[in-house]
């Protein structure tokens, strides 16, 4: 039998599940369910992010530790994978020590190895996407977009990974894999992030700022940056097997570049581990031409619409209405549209025929299939 490792983004413990989520999952569920179907022996894996800055806070402002935050919500996507009929083999938390332990073990490797090092670090940093940030990233008018929310100048020792040393090797990686991410346009996205010179990554942060993270093994410190951290899951959950390297990362677009196209393939070169076989980067989902998330507040809530609908329609309307890798728009009466003219009428209507069939001439027992044999195979030209 083949390997397939197949795996969604851990979702981030910094709120509930919305439309996005489910998406993913379903998505990834049904290409796992494709695989098992052709006889391979699939692992799909998903789980959750639990640690870094927004988690402290969040956790600080209802009064409770970070450990019993991230149990609560985590608890929630687990949820939601049992009522969407997810099919995965594997839930992984980065609190486990299983995760813990091969974080520390990777960075002790890279720092053994001189791919880390520690120097001051002047700049901008952004606590809502936990990153530093460069001039580049401001806009025209000289302020900083919404997505990177209060940004403040910041001084202060840490340690960086040698990122920008492989950028040379990512882009003939890139140019001689054409398919390392679906759709292809997303990996021209990246190419063009490639041409412009990347700085060494910041990968810790000093516990005095931050403590709820995985504590760096050469200087107790420092936590490890939370992107450092979250993409190791995806080789911690199957350390001691055969699955090794991954055949697909489903994603979301917004988190292509850097983190899954730059950041992902280079820890693991820099690493002497196998890079994952392809990237699949899906689209968002909208609400009236607006992205559906949770800061906008026009987020979905899918367990509603299961709950309601069923869950099976979800998971058709989901697959049917967005084409892999672009965006789509939902709303209600969209999904009546597809469950009243393609469920209940197109495939309702098949499903009442055969079975009318079936009593009709069969005595309502399905009949053994029977392989046809062609006596005069066509000759294929």
């Amino acid at each position: 039998m083949k390997n397939f490792y197949i795996t969604t983004a851990i979702d981030y413990v910094n709120g509930s599940p919305h439309l996005g989520h489910a998406y993913e999952k379903v998505l990834t569920d049904v290409i796992a369910r494709f695989r098992r179907l052709m006889g391979d022996r699939v692992y799909f894996l998903t789980g959750t992010d639990e640690h870094g800055q927004k988690v402290q806070q969040t956790a600080r402002k209802q009064g409770v530790e970070p450990q019993k935050f991230a149990d609560t919500v985590s608890e929630e996507f687990r949820a939601l994978c049992k009522r969407l009929h997810i099919s995965n083999d594997d839930f992984i938390r980065t609190t486990e020590e299983r995760h813990k332990h091969v974080v520390r073990k990777i960075l002790q490797q890279l720092f053994d190895k001189g791919e880390i090092y520690k120097s001051d670090y002047r700049g901008f940093y952004s606590t809502r996407q936990e990153q530093f940030l460069q001039e580049k990233d401001r806009l025209p008018d000289g302020t900083w977009p919404e997505i990177y929310g209060e940004v403040t100048e910041i001084v202060e020792p840490n340690y960086f990974f040698k990122l920008s040393s492989y950028q040379t090797w990512l882009v003939d990686f890139l140019r001689s894999h054409e398919d390392f991410v679906f759709p292809r346009y997303r990996q021209k996205q990246v190419l063009e992030f490639l041409k412009e010179p990347i700085n060494d990554l910041c990968i810790s942060r000093p516990k005095e700022r931050l403590s709820w993270g995985i504590s760096l093994p050469f200087d107790e410190n420092y936590v490890t940056y939370v992107w450092f951290d979250a993409l190791i899951n995806y080789v911690s959950a199957v350390e001691g097997t055969d699955f090794w390297p991954a055949d697909f990362h489903v994603i979301g677009k917004d988190i292509l570049v850097p983190a899954h196209s730059v950041y992902w393939p280079i820890m693991l070169k820099a690493a002497g581990l196998p890079l994952p076989k392809a990237l699949l980067a899906h689209g968002w989902w909208s609400t009236a031409g607006a992205k559906m998330s949770k800061s906008t507040g026009n987020a979905i809530k899918p367990l509603d619409f299961a709950d309601q609908y069923g869950v099976d329609a979800l998971r058709y309307f989901l697959i049917r209405e967005m084409n892999v890798g672009q965006d789509s728009d939902f709303s209600t009466e969209i999904f009546l549209s597809r469950y009243d003219s393609e469920l209940a009428k197109n495939l309702g209507n098949l499903v009442n025929r055969v079975l009318n069939m079936t009593n009709r001439f069969a005595g309502g027992i399905v009949p053994a299939a029977e392989i046809l044999e062609d006596p005069e195979p066509k000759t294929n030209y």
